[in-house]
């Protein structure tokens, strides 16, 4: 049994229902990894577990024990190793130097990509809504790039929205190269729209989780993950985040760490921009533009956001802006109320939309700032 190396061990062990970072590291308190798989195997529950885990401690050591007994740790191990995966454990080398003296480090990472990513000498965490407006999307896009092209490797969650705008701005300048946290096993891309984004970012950065191969997404991993995203960064920025979201929890996460968090203003009225505007008023720095994260990342920089050259409406525009109001609406509903002719009451709603001063969805116009 001990011929495999520890980390094999651990790789199973993380595939065990419900395993988390807690409940490992209760496990392996004055155990090696082979001992604890064994004491899983036996199905008694132990005290150190029962601390964390209260009064299922026996329902979940019997879960434990029938999961255990349907996996092959060797088999475990050698699909890990054939799909390149590199298995990083807290004692390692190759861990991640900024993690060491997390207050929750991760005990196992599982990488794919360049290990030697995370040692630029600085990260920023680019976390928002997956809802997001134009506005949100195009200021992520372009910090993402400026970050990247500064030599600052841009830190995300690869969901929808922010996170992938934020890792599509950084790849398009080839600079300094990004780093995704997720929330399941290196094999299964959540969301799946986000595939090429996930093999870009594995190409030309890395990509780190907590879950082994076969992880399907979990509600309560992804909370978990957000703490890895606020470790790996210098800075945390909050682009757009409605008034509930993952994004506050990375905010938690990282004031539990000490971490600079900024945040972009965005318009009252835009549920996008709740929770960043919520996060201004109780005292967060407010980003307007790149020299903000520059000057919160002790470098030097100028670089505008792109809010700073958008052009401003004026003429049957503004006419048209005031008409839309702050609720969603259509051609048709415009059309009743501004004296346009439609051909260009439509010229009039498509520049609207291409300065990021509308969100069109399936026919329907909101106005985002």
């Amino acid at each position: 049994m001990s011929e495999l190396p520890d980390a094999a061990w651990l790789t199973s062990l993380l595939g065990l229902p419900a395993m988390g970072p807690r409940r490992l590291g209760a496990l392996l308190d004055g155990r090696s990894p082979p001992e604890a798989w064994t004491a899983v195997r036996s199905g008694r529950p132990l005290p150190e577990v029962a601390d964390v885990v209260g009064g299922r401690v026996g329902a979940l050591f019997a879960e434990w024990a029938k999961a255990a007994g349907d996996i092959d740790p060797a088999a475990v191990w050698a699909a890990t190793r054939a799909a390149g995966v590199e298995v990083v454990t807290l004692g390692d080398a190759a861990y991640p130097r900024c993690l060491l003296a997390d207050p929750e480090p991760a005990p196992v990472l599982f990488a794919l990509g360049r290990l030697d990513a995370v040692a630029v000498p600085s990260r920023v965490a680019i976390v928002g809504t997956r809802r997001c407006t134009r506005y949100g999307r195009d200021v992520a896009t372009e910090l993402g790039g400026a970050l990247a092209e500064a030599g600052v490797a841009v830190v995300s969650g690869l969901a929808l929205g922010i996170d992938g705008a934020a890792h599509t701005g950084a790849l398009a300048t080839g600079g300094a190269p990004p780093i995704g946290v997720v929330a399941t096993g290196l094999d299964i891309v959540y969301p799946a729209a986000n595939r090429r984004l996930w093999n870009r970012v594995a190409e030309a950065g890395v990509l780190f989780t907590e879950a082994p191969l076969g992880t399907g997404p979990r509600g309560w991993r992804f909370p978990s993950r957000n703490r890895i995203i606020a470790g790996f960064a210098d800075v945390v920025v909050v682009v757009e985040s409605h008034a509930s979201g993952g994004s506050l929890y990375t905010v938690e996460a990282a004031l539990d760490r000490n971490r600079p968090v900024l945040a972009v203003p965005g318009p009252i009225h835009s549920p996008a921009s709740r929770g960043t505007n919520h996060l201004l008023a109780e005292g967060c720095v407010p980003l307007c533009g790149i020299d903000d994260v520059l000057t919160a990342l002790g470098l030097v920089g100028s670089a505008p956001l792109p809010d700073d050259r958008r052009t401003t409406p004026d003429g049957s525009d503004l006419g048209v802006l005031d008409a839309a109001g702050w609720s969603p609406t259509t051609l048709d509903a415009l059309a009743r109320r501004v004296d346009l002719a439609p051909v260009d009451l439509a010229s009039s709603v498509a520049r609207l939309v291409r300065t990021g001063w509308f969100d069109e969805e399936r026919g329907f116009y909101q106005r985002v700032r």
